[in-house]
């Protein structure tokens, strides 16, 4: 019997792979803006996406996340591509 805990696991955007939601980032639209949420508190419904370039760059270049997720990843693209380098 394991005694630990379980890590939630989330899909990423752009990869459709699951991964612990700790390995992700949340980008979420919230009040009228699109944010990255560094902390995973923050209310509303988000999105994941890898802590990749290519998966970063993969979901800008995709014309169906604006309509499905009903908001562009490109205002917060120089953000997200911070995160990623640290």
């Amino acid at each position: 019997m394991s005694s630990g805990k379980k890590i939630p696991e989330r899909m990423c955007i752009s990869c459709r792979q699951m991964k612990p939601k700790n390995e992700l980032i949340r980008v979420l639209n919230y009040e009228q803006s699109v944010i990255v949420d560094t902390t995973g508190k923050v209310n509303g419904r988000g999105v994941y996406i890898c802590k990749s370039k290519s998966c970063v760059e993969k979901a800008l270049k995709n014309k169906k996340f604006t309509k499905t997720y009903g908001f562009s990843l490109e205002t917060v693209a120089s953000e997200l591509e911070k995160i990623i380098e640290q």
